[in-house]
């Protein structure tokens, strides 16, 4: 399913226009987004958690040349599925 299958779904689901579901759609991400940037994480209870993970500074190689390279360190975002949701597609 893509942006826009969603979107009318979201539309069909809450009698709204393609419009306000779009609209809807993109301030929940955009919510989340900022919740992550802040190092918040978001809990949807039964759906699941969105949080972030600190990856430390490696060292990786360059597979065309075997040269070592520095990888830094990193944020990166995280999702882990509530109960309700890992049940629902078990």
């Amino acid at each position: 399913m893509n942006k826009q299958e969603l979107v009318s779904k979201i539309a069909d689901s809450a009698k709204c226009t393609k419009t306000e579901a779009a609209s809807m759609l993109d301030s929940f991400v955009d919510i989340i987004t900022k919740s992550l940037k802040k190092g918040q994480e978001v809990r949807l209870t039964g759906f699941g958690t969105f949080a972030t993970t600190k990856r430390k500074a490696t060292t990786g190689r360059n597979p065309r040349t075997g040269q070592s390279i520095k990888i830094p360190a990193s944020t990166q975002p995280k999702f882990r599925a509530g109960k309700s949701l890992r049940d629902a597609v078990n």
